[in-house]
């Protein structure tokens, strides 16, 4: 098996970068009709509409700056438009900005969880975020991804903060994901160096 080159990582990290610069529109081409990928801790949707104020407080206290308040402006990065009652309600795009479940950061809570002030999202410990936290799922296109096409990458398995569990080391580096395992964070998605992205996640219905 062949592994990726240094010089080969920078140029498709680059060519990814550079797609977010311009506005991003291909980087979700299957998003139009996607849900949008909620903070962890969110309530059914309907109830999350209801609670959810629109106040913010989530993305302040993201530590990882993964929380965008929803518009037509950022959804369109991203092929996406808020539906009926989602304008300015909180959004995660993993591929721009992704959610770390507050591992480096002090606290007994998942700080999006504990800055809500309604129970639109759920309080969650960030000790059982790998069991309790339900964002959506990732998917991997092995037509696509490098290490299923004889060029080893890993990269999106060491982005995995649930590494061994989520996604697990396959040969010659190849992500095996167990759905049920996956939280959807979007830490591999975000990691990924392959334009269009072999792996992506999708919020959960």
């Amino acid at each position: 098996m062949e592994e990726l080159s240094r010089r080969e990582l920078l140029k498709n990290a680059a060519a990814a970068g550079a797609a977010l610069a311009v506005g991003g529109a291909m980087l979700r081409p299957a998003a139009a009709e996607a849900s949008a990928i909620r903070p962890p801790g969110a309530l059914e949707k309907d109830e999350f509409l209801s609670r959810c104020i629109r106040c913010g407080r989530c993305s302040d206290a993201c530590p990882n700056q993964a929380i965008q308040m929803f518009t037509k402006a950022n959804g369109a990065k991203f092929s996406m438009v808020p539906g009926p009652g989602e304008d300015s309600t909180p959004v995660i795009f993993p591929r721009q900005q992704a959610c770390n479940l507050c591992q480096k950061v002090d606290g007994e809570y998942l700080r999006c969880t504990e800055a809500c002030p309604t129970g639109a999202l759920t309080k969650i410990l960030r000790s059982e975020a790998a069991s309790r936290v339900s964002m959506g799922k990732a998917r991997i296109d092995k037509d696509l991804c490098y290490s299923f096409n004889h060029r080893c990458c890993g990269v999106c398995i060491r982005a995995c903060p649930l590494q061994g569990t989520a996604l697990k080391t396959g040969p010659h580096e190849t992500p095996i994901l167990d759905p049920d395992a996956c939280v959807g964070c979007g830490l591999c998605e975000r990691a990924c160096i392959r334009y269009p992205q072999a792996i992506t996640v999708t919020a959960d219905a």
